[in-house]
Protein backbone atom coordinates (compact mmCIF):
# COMPACT_ATOMS: atom_id res chain seq x y z
CA UNK A 1 0.00 0.00 0.00
CA UNK A 2 1.42 3.17 -0.92
CA UNK A 3 2.11 6.09 1.67
CA UNK A 4 -0.48 9.72 0.86
CA UNK A 5 0.96 12.32 -1.44
CA UNK A 6 4.20 9.65 -1.79
CA UNK A 7 5.11 10.77 -5.24
CA UNK A 8 5.59 14.57 -4.45
CA UNK A 9 5.06 16.50 -7.77
CA UNK A 10 4.52 15.24 -11.16
CA UNK A 11 3.60 16.77 -14.59
CA UNK A 12 2.11 15.60 -17.47
CA UNK A 13 2.16 16.88 -20.63
CA UNK A 14 0.08 15.20 -23.31
CA UNK A 15 -1.74 16.79 -26.03
CA UNK A 16 -4.74 14.50 -25.44
CA UNK A 17 -6.99 16.07 -23.14
CA UNK A 18 -9.07 12.75 -21.85
CA UNK A 19 -5.57 11.27 -20.75
CA UNK A 20 -4.76 14.56 -18.85
CA UNK A 21 -7.73 14.71 -16.87
CA UNK A 22 -7.53 10.40 -16.24
CA UNK A 23 -3.71 10.96 -15.04
CA UNK A 24 -4.90 13.99 -12.79
CA UNK A 25 -7.64 11.88 -11.35
CA UNK A 26 -5.53 8.88 -10.64
CA UNK A 27 -2.50 11.21 -9.68
CA UNK A 28 -4.13 13.48 -6.91
CA UNK A 29 -4.89 10.84 -4.36
CA UNK A 30 -0.93 9.77 -4.62
CA UNK A 31 0.94 13.21 -5.58
CA UNK A 32 1.47 16.19 -3.71
CA UNK A 33 0.48 18.12 -6.61
CA UNK A 34 -0.55 16.93 -10.27
CA UNK A 35 0.35 19.61 -12.94
CA UNK A 36 -0.96 19.02 -16.48
CA UNK A 37 -0.22 20.52 -19.75
CA UNK A 38 -1.48 20.15 -23.17
CA UNK A 39 1.31 22.35 -24.87
CA UNK A 40 4.64 20.44 -25.18
CA UNK A 41 6.24 24.53 -26.29
CA UNK A 42 5.34 25.36 -23.07
CA UNK A 43 7.82 23.27 -21.45
CA UNK A 44 11.00 25.50 -21.34
CA UNK A 45 8.14 27.86 -19.31
CA UNK A 46 7.25 24.96 -16.84
CA UNK A 47 11.24 24.04 -15.76
CA UNK A 48 11.94 27.78 -15.41
CA UNK A 49 9.66 28.64 -13.06
CA UNK A 50 9.71 25.36 -10.73
CA UNK A 51 10.86 21.86 -10.60
CA UNK A 52 9.43 18.55 -11.02
CA UNK A 53 9.79 15.16 -9.03
CA UNK A 54 8.73 13.27 -11.98
CA UNK A 55 7.84 14.42 -15.24
CA UNK A 56 5.38 11.74 -17.56
CA UNK A 57 6.32 12.73 -21.32
CA UNK A 58 4.15 11.71 -24.51
CA UNK A 59 5.89 11.07 -27.15
CA UNK A 60 3.63 11.89 -30.04
CA UNK A 61 2.12 14.77 -30.23
CA UNK A 62 -0.56 15.84 -32.76
CA UNK A 63 1.97 16.88 -35.76
CA UNK A 64 3.70 13.31 -35.51
CA UNK A 65 1.76 10.42 -34.25
CA UNK A 66 3.93 7.36 -34.72
CA UNK A 67 7.82 8.53 -35.04
CA UNK A 68 8.21 9.57 -31.20
CA UNK A 69 10.19 12.43 -33.03
CA UNK A 70 8.70 14.70 -30.77
CA UNK A 71 8.99 13.07 -27.45
CA UNK A 72 12.66 12.48 -28.12
CA UNK A 73 13.26 16.29 -28.86
CA UNK A 74 11.17 17.51 -25.44
CA UNK A 75 13.57 14.48 -23.79
CA UNK A 76 16.14 15.93 -25.13
CA UNK A 77 15.32 19.81 -23.86
CA UNK A 78 14.09 18.55 -19.98
CA UNK A 79 17.61 16.52 -19.36
CA UNK A 80 19.78 19.62 -20.69
CA UNK A 81 17.96 21.43 -18.17
CA UNK A 82 17.75 19.30 -15.69
CA UNK A 83 20.65 16.22 -16.22
CA UNK A 84 18.72 14.59 -13.10
CA UNK A 85 15.20 14.91 -14.04
CA UNK A 86 13.02 11.40 -13.94
CA UNK A 87 11.27 11.51 -17.54
CA UNK A 88 8.92 8.97 -17.78
CA UNK A 89 7.58 8.44 -21.45
CA UNK A 90 4.18 7.53 -22.72
CA UNK A 91 2.71 6.12 -25.70
CA UNK A 92 -0.20 4.50 -27.51
CA UNK A 93 2.12 1.98 -29.40
CA UNK A 94 4.24 -0.76 -28.04
CA UNK A 95 7.12 -0.46 -30.09
CA UNK A 96 10.21 -2.18 -28.19
CA UNK A 97 12.78 -0.26 -30.44
CA UNK A 98 11.65 3.16 -29.41
CA UNK A 99 11.64 1.74 -25.39
CA UNK A 100 15.42 1.09 -25.52
CA UNK A 101 15.96 3.87 -27.31
CA UNK A 102 14.68 6.38 -24.85
CA UNK A 103 16.29 4.50 -21.96
CA UNK A 104 19.23 5.14 -23.41
CA UNK A 105 18.63 8.52 -24.46
CA UNK A 106 17.77 9.17 -20.55
CA UNK A 107 14.24 8.54 -19.64
CA UNK A 108 13.74 6.74 -17.07
CA UNK A 109 10.77 4.56 -18.01
CA UNK A 110 8.09 3.83 -20.69
CA UNK A 111 4.90 2.83 -20.20
CA UNK A 112 1.99 2.11 -22.66
CA UNK A 113 -1.79 3.79 -22.74
CA UNK A 114 -4.32 3.31 -21.68
CA UNK A 115 -2.45 2.74 -18.81
CA UNK A 116 -3.29 -0.40 -15.70
CA UNK A 117 -3.47 2.16 -12.87
CA UNK A 118 -1.55 -0.33 -10.20
CA UNK A 119 1.10 -0.52 -12.99
CA UNK A 120 1.54 3.10 -13.78
CA UNK A 121 1.22 4.39 -9.84
CA UNK A 122 4.38 1.20 -9.18
CA UNK A 123 6.34 2.78 -12.46
CA UNK A 124 6.32 6.51 -10.93
CA UNK A 125 6.84 5.02 -7.13
CA UNK A 126 9.94 3.64 -8.65
CA UNK A 127 10.66 6.86 -10.64
CA UNK A 128 10.34 8.69 -7.15
CA UNK A 129 12.88 6.68 -5.46
CA UNK A 130 15.05 7.76 -8.43
CA UNK A 131 14.53 10.96 -8.08
CA UNK A 132 15.45 10.95 -4.30
CA UNK A 133 18.55 8.97 -5.29
CA UNK A 134 19.77 11.49 -7.47
CA UNK A 135 19.20 14.39 -4.41
CA UNK A 136 21.18 12.39 -2.19
CA UNK A 137 23.85 11.67 -4.21
CA UNK A 138 24.07 15.35 -5.29
CA UNK A 139 23.71 16.48 -1.85
CA UNK A 140 26.45 14.19 -0.64
CA UNK A 141 28.65 14.94 -3.32
CA UNK A 142 28.75 18.52 -2.48
CA UNK A 143 29.23 17.94 1.48
CA UNK A 144 32.02 15.81 0.62
CA UNK A 145 33.48 18.73 -0.74
CA UNK A 146 33.02 20.84 2.05
CA UNK A 147 34.51 18.02 4.49
CA UNK A 148 37.41 17.98 2.36
CA UNK A 149 38.13 21.60 2.71
CA UNK A 150 36.88 21.64 6.28
CA UNK A 151 39.59 19.36 6.92
CA UNK A 152 41.94 21.26 5.24
CA UNK A 153 41.18 24.55 7.16
CA UNK A 154 40.98 23.00 10.32
CA UNK A 155 43.98 24.17 12.43
CA UNK A 156 44.62 23.36 16.01
CA UNK A 157 42.89 22.39 19.04
CA UNK A 158 41.21 24.86 22.05
CA UNK A 159 44.71 25.19 24.62
CA UNK A 160 44.56 27.25 27.58
CA UNK A 161 44.60 27.13 31.25
CA UNK A 162 44.14 30.38 32.20
CA UNK A 163 40.85 31.73 34.45
CA UNK A 164 39.19 33.14 31.24
CA UNK A 165 39.81 30.17 28.94
CA UNK A 166 38.86 28.02 31.80
CA UNK A 167 35.19 29.57 32.44
CA UNK A 168 35.28 29.13 28.33
CA UNK A 169 35.36 25.56 28.79
CA UNK A 170 33.01 25.33 31.57
CA UNK A 171 30.46 26.75 29.33
CA UNK A 172 31.39 24.88 26.56
CA UNK A 173 31.06 21.60 28.54
CA UNK A 174 27.12 23.02 29.77
CA UNK A 175 25.89 23.94 25.69
CA UNK A 176 27.68 21.49 23.86
CA UNK A 177 24.99 18.67 24.18
CA UNK A 178 22.27 20.87 23.82
CA UNK A 179 20.66 21.38 20.78
CA UNK A 180 20.81 25.92 21.78
CA UNK A 181 21.99 28.53 19.68
CA UNK A 182 25.29 29.38 20.31
CA UNK A 183 26.55 33.09 19.80
CA UNK A 184 30.40 33.70 20.43
CA UNK A 185 31.92 36.89 20.68
CA UNK A 186 35.37 38.47 20.45
CA UNK A 187 38.20 40.23 18.50
CA UNK A 188 39.54 38.32 15.31
CA UNK A 189 42.10 35.74 15.59
CA UNK A 190 40.77 34.64 19.19
CA UNK A 191 39.25 31.43 18.13
CA UNK A 192 35.97 31.97 17.34
CA UNK A 193 36.06 28.85 14.97
CA UNK A 194 37.81 26.46 17.13
CA UNK A 195 35.06 26.91 19.93
CA UNK A 196 32.11 26.61 17.39
CA UNK A 197 33.91 23.00 16.02
CA UNK A 198 34.57 21.90 19.59
CA UNK A 199 30.72 22.78 20.58
CA UNK A 200 29.85 20.35 17.65
CA UNK A 201 32.31 17.34 18.27
CA UNK A 202 30.98 17.45 21.56
CA UNK A 203 27.67 17.52 20.61
CA UNK A 204 24.75 14.80 19.62
CA UNK A 205 25.36 15.88 16.13
CA UNK A 206 29.11 15.01 15.93
CA UNK A 207 28.66 12.77 13.46
CA UNK A 208 27.42 15.25 11.20
CA UNK A 209 28.89 17.83 9.20
CA UNK A 210 30.25 20.75 10.52
CA UNK A 211 29.61 23.17 7.96
CA UNK A 212 32.06 26.44 7.89
CA UNK A 213 29.70 30.14 6.04
CA UNK A 214 32.05 33.29 6.52
CA UNK A 215 28.93 35.89 6.23
CA UNK A 216 31.77 38.33 6.07
CA UNK A 217 33.10 37.04 2.41
CA UNK A 218 29.38 36.65 0.70
CA UNK A 219 27.87 39.71 -1.43
CA UNK A 220 24.65 40.64 -1.56
CA UNK A 221 24.23 39.03 -4.26
CA UNK A 222 25.46 35.32 -3.75
CA UNK A 223 23.84 35.49 -0.41
CA UNK A 224 20.78 33.73 -1.31
CA UNK A 225 23.13 31.05 -3.76
CA UNK A 226 25.21 30.36 -1.43
CA UNK A 227 22.59 29.54 1.60
CA UNK A 228 19.68 28.60 0.20
CA UNK A 229 21.02 26.95 -3.32
CA UNK A 230 20.20 27.34 -6.65
CA UNK A 231 18.79 25.41 -9.53
CA UNK A 232 20.67 24.94 -12.79
CA UNK A 233 19.31 28.27 -15.22
CA UNK A 234 18.08 29.99 -12.90
CA UNK A 235 20.29 32.92 -13.21
CA UNK A 236 22.99 33.76 -15.82
CA UNK A 237 26.10 32.04 -13.88
CA UNK A 238 23.76 28.84 -12.91
CA UNK A 239 25.49 26.01 -15.01
CA UNK A 240 24.46 23.20 -12.50
CA UNK A 241 22.22 22.54 -9.59
CA UNK A 242 24.05 23.85 -5.92
CA UNK A 243 22.86 22.98 -2.64
CA UNK A 244 22.97 25.53 -0.36
CA UNK A 245 24.99 25.62 3.04
CA UNK A 246 21.88 25.38 5.08
CA UNK A 247 20.63 22.20 3.12
CA UNK A 248 24.47 21.09 3.40
CA UNK A 249 24.30 21.29 6.84
CA UNK A 250 21.04 19.23 7.46
CA UNK A 251 21.32 16.87 10.45
CA UNK A 252 24.94 18.82 11.64
CA UNK A 253 25.91 22.47 12.50
CA UNK A 254 26.01 25.17 10.94
CA UNK A 255 28.56 28.15 11.60
CA UNK A 256 27.53 31.30 10.73
CA UNK A 257 31.58 33.63 10.91
CA UNK A 258 30.74 37.45 10.86
CA UNK A 259 27.67 37.34 11.78
CA UNK A 260 27.50 41.19 12.54
CA UNK A 261 28.13 41.98 8.94
CA UNK A 262 25.42 41.34 7.47
CA UNK A 263 22.85 43.96 5.84
CA UNK A 264 19.65 44.60 7.38
CA UNK A 265 17.65 42.81 4.41
CA UNK A 266 19.93 39.54 4.67
CA UNK A 267 18.77 39.57 8.34
CA UNK A 268 15.96 39.53 7.45
CA UNK A 269 16.24 36.75 5.26
CA UNK A 270 18.35 34.40 7.03
CA UNK A 271 15.35 35.10 10.63
CA UNK A 272 12.64 33.78 7.85
CA UNK A 273 14.91 30.69 7.21
CA UNK A 274 15.90 30.22 10.72
CA UNK A 275 12.11 30.65 11.68
CA UNK A 276 10.37 28.55 9.28
CA UNK A 277 13.01 26.12 9.48
CA UNK A 278 13.65 25.41 5.75
CA UNK A 279 14.70 27.20 2.56
CA UNK A 280 13.69 27.12 -1.27
CA UNK A 281 16.95 27.19 -3.89
CA UNK A 282 16.75 30.09 -6.02
CA UNK A 283 15.09 28.57 -9.40
CA UNK A 284 12.88 26.70 -7.44
CA UNK A 285 9.35 26.71 -5.45
CA UNK A 286 10.34 23.74 -3.73
CA UNK A 287 10.69 24.13 0.15
CA UNK A 288 13.00 21.77 1.44
CA UNK A 289 12.94 21.34 5.33
CA UNK A 290 16.35 21.82 7.49
CA UNK A 291 17.34 20.97 10.71
CA UNK A 292 20.72 22.08 12.03
CA UNK A 293 22.16 23.24 14.81
CA UNK A 294 23.48 27.12 14.62
CA UNK A 295 26.43 28.42 15.66
CA UNK A 296 27.22 32.35 15.28
CA UNK A 297 30.26 34.67 15.80
CA UNK A 298 31.14 38.24 15.66
CA UNK A 299 33.93 40.51 16.57
CA UNK A 300 31.73 43.68 16.41
CA UNK A 301 29.69 44.85 19.58
CA UNK A 302 26.42 43.25 17.84
CA UNK A 303 24.11 44.45 21.13
CA UNK A 304 25.42 48.02 20.19
CA UNK A 305 24.45 47.21 17.16
CA UNK A 306 21.00 46.60 17.89
CA UNK A 307 20.72 49.60 20.12
CA UNK A 308 21.49 51.63 16.84
CA UNK A 309 19.28 49.95 14.57
CA UNK A 310 21.91 47.82 12.53
CA UNK A 311 21.26 44.61 13.41
CA UNK A 312 18.13 43.10 14.28
CA UNK A 313 17.25 42.43 18.21
CA UNK A 314 14.41 39.48 16.99
CA UNK A 315 17.21 38.00 14.66
CA UNK A 316 19.79 38.21 17.90
CA UNK A 317 17.09 36.44 19.79
CA UNK A 318 17.09 33.56 17.84
CA UNK A 319 21.02 33.09 17.31
CA UNK A 320 21.80 33.73 21.08
CA UNK A 321 19.99 31.39 23.49
CA UNK A 322 24.18 30.75 24.95
CA UNK A 323 26.18 33.62 24.94
CA UNK A 324 30.24 32.84 25.06
CA UNK A 325 32.50 35.53 25.57
CA UNK A 326 36.35 34.80 24.28
CA UNK A 327 39.03 36.79 25.76
CA UNK A 328 41.82 38.83 23.69
CA UNK A 329 45.24 36.90 24.00
CA UNK A 330 46.48 40.14 26.00
CA UNK A 331 43.90 39.27 28.77
CA UNK A 332 45.40 35.96 29.20
CA UNK A 333 49.16 35.95 29.15
CA UNK A 334 49.91 32.97 30.95
CA UNK A 335 48.41 30.65 27.84
CA UNK A 336 50.96 32.39 26.17
CA UNK A 337 54.17 29.83 26.65
CA UNK A 338 51.68 26.75 25.94
CA UNK A 339 49.94 28.17 22.59
CA UNK A 340 53.79 29.47 21.77
CA UNK A 341 54.90 25.70 22.61
CA UNK A 342 52.08 23.99 20.22
CA UNK A 343 52.55 26.12 17.53
CA UNK A 344 56.44 25.22 17.69
CA UNK A 345 55.80 21.74 17.62
CA UNK A 346 53.36 21.55 14.80
CA UNK A 347 55.44 23.70 12.09
CA UNK A 348 58.92 22.53 13.39
CA UNK A 349 57.16 19.16 11.75
CA UNK A 350 55.95 21.18 9.21
CA UNK A 351 59.03 22.32 8.15
CA UNK A 352 61.08 19.51 8.54
CA UNK A 353 62.77 20.97 11.26
CA UNK A 354 62.50 18.55 14.29
CA UNK A 355 62.98 19.40 17.51
CA UNK A 356 63.22 23.18 17.81
CA UNK A 357 62.52 24.74 21.00
CA UNK A 358 61.34 28.26 22.50
CA UNK A 359 64.43 29.20 25.24
CA UNK A 360 63.72 31.60 28.15
CA UNK A 361 64.41 35.06 26.21
CA UNK A 362 62.08 33.94 23.67
CA UNK A 363 59.19 33.46 25.96
CA UNK A 364 59.58 36.24 27.28
CA UNK A 365 59.46 38.85 24.03
CA UNK A 366 56.23 37.03 23.09
CA UNK A 367 54.84 37.22 26.69
CA UNK A 368 55.38 41.07 26.88
CA UNK A 369 53.66 41.80 23.37
CA UNK A 370 50.29 43.17 22.94
CA UNK A 371 49.43 40.55 20.27
CA UNK A 372 46.34 42.70 18.60
CA UNK A 373 46.33 39.71 16.31
CA UNK A 374 45.32 37.70 19.10
CA UNK A 375 46.39 33.61 18.43
CA UNK A 376 46.26 34.16 14.64
CA UNK A 377 49.10 36.35 15.03
CA UNK A 378 51.14 34.39 17.54
CA UNK A 379 50.47 31.52 15.00
CA UNK A 380 51.85 33.01 12.24
CA UNK A 381 54.77 34.63 14.49
CA UNK A 382 55.96 31.30 15.28
CA UNK A 383 55.59 30.09 11.77
CA UNK A 384 57.78 32.66 10.87
CA UNK A 385 60.21 32.48 13.15
CA UNK A 386 60.46 28.56 12.57
CA UNK A 387 61.27 29.23 8.57
CA UNK A 388 63.96 31.73 9.42
CA UNK A 389 65.49 29.77 12.34
CA UNK A 390 69.11 27.91 11.85
CA UNK A 391 69.22 26.94 15.59
CA UNK A 392 67.88 24.59 17.68
CA UNK A 393 66.18 27.50 20.11
CA UNK A 394 64.02 30.49 18.86
CA UNK A 395 65.32 33.37 21.17
CA UNK A 396 63.87 36.64 21.48
CA UNK A 397 66.22 37.58 18.52
CA UNK A 398 63.88 35.71 16.59
CA UNK A 399 60.93 37.36 17.65
CA UNK A 400 62.82 40.75 16.05
CA UNK A 401 59.61 41.78 13.82
CA UNK A 402 57.87 42.06 16.78
CA UNK A 403 60.11 44.96 18.45
CA UNK A 404 57.90 47.62 17.74
CA UNK A 405 54.88 46.69 19.73
CA UNK A 406 57.11 45.51 22.96
CA UNK A 407 55.06 46.55 26.10
CA UNK A 408 54.45 44.95 29.45
CA UNK A 409 51.22 45.04 31.60
CA UNK A 410 52.80 44.75 34.24
CA UNK A 411 54.90 47.90 34.25
CA UNK A 412 52.37 49.99 32.44
CA UNK A 413 50.95 52.65 34.75
CA UNK A 414 47.10 52.02 36.02
CA UNK A 415 44.86 53.90 33.45
CA UNK A 416 43.05 56.97 34.80
CA UNK A 417 39.83 58.69 32.89
CA UNK A 418 40.43 61.74 30.59
CA UNK A 419 38.07 63.70 32.74
CA UNK A 420 35.50 63.02 35.41
CA UNK A 421 32.85 61.97 33.47
CA UNK A 422 31.19 59.05 35.12
CA UNK A 423 30.66 56.76 31.78
CA UNK A 424 34.40 57.20 31.22
CA UNK A 425 35.08 56.63 34.93
CA UNK A 426 33.17 53.48 35.12
CA UNK A 427 34.67 52.27 31.41
CA UNK A 428 38.37 52.95 33.06
CA UNK A 429 37.72 50.82 36.27
CA UNK A 430 36.34 48.09 34.14
CA UNK A 431 38.98 47.69 32.06
CA UNK A 432 41.50 47.42 34.95
CA UNK A 433 39.42 45.10 37.05
CA UNK A 434 39.22 42.98 33.34
CA UNK A 435 43.44 43.45 33.24
CA UNK A 436 44.09 42.57 36.80
CA UNK A 437 42.32 39.27 36.61
CA UNK A 438 43.24 38.09 33.04
CA UNK A 439 40.00 38.44 31.77
CA UNK A 440 38.18 36.25 33.83
CA UNK A 441 34.64 37.93 34.16
CA UNK A 442 33.58 36.28 37.38
CA UNK A 443 36.97 37.42 39.27
CA UNK A 444 36.49 40.94 37.66
CA UNK A 445 32.45 41.10 38.36
CA UNK A 446 33.19 40.04 41.89
CA UNK A 447 35.81 43.07 42.96
CA UNK A 448 33.79 45.11 40.72
CA UNK A 449 30.95 44.28 42.73
CA UNK A 450 28.57 43.26 40.59
CA UNK A 451 26.60 39.98 39.09
CA UNK A 452 28.24 38.90 35.82
CA UNK A 453 25.10 39.65 33.63
CA UNK A 454 25.63 43.05 34.74
CA UNK A 455 28.71 43.52 34.11
CA UNK A 456 28.76 41.64 30.40
CA UNK A 457 26.01 44.67 29.91
CA UNK A 458 28.81 47.06 30.30
CA UNK A 459 31.06 45.42 28.57
CA UNK A 460 28.59 45.18 25.71
CA UNK A 461 28.23 49.22 26.52
CA UNK A 462 31.33 50.06 26.32
CA UNK A 463 33.07 47.97 23.89
CA UNK A 464 35.28 46.58 25.50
Amino acid sequence: MMDDKALGKILVIDDDEDVLFAAKMLLRKHAKEVIIEKNPKKIPFLLNNDTYDVIMLDMNFSRDTTSGKEGFYWLEHILERDANAVVVLITAFGDVEMAVKSLKEGATDFVLKPWQNEKLLATLTSAMKLRKSYEQVDTLRQTNRQLQAAQQDNFGQMIGDSPAMKNVFNIIDKVAGTDANVLILGENGTGKELVAREIHNRSLRKKNIFVNVDMGAITETLFESELFGHKKGAFTDAKDDRVGRFEMANKGSLFLDEIGNLSMPLQSKLLTALQRREVTRIGSNKSIPIDIRLIAATNMPIHDMVHQSGFRQDLLYRINTVEIHLPPLRHRQEDIPTLANFFTETYSKKYQKAGISIDDAGHQKLKAYAWPGNIRELQHAIERAIIMCDNAFLTDQDFFFLQQSIHSIKEEPAATPANFNLDDVEKTVIQQAIDKHSGNISQAAKELGLTRASLYRRLQKYGI
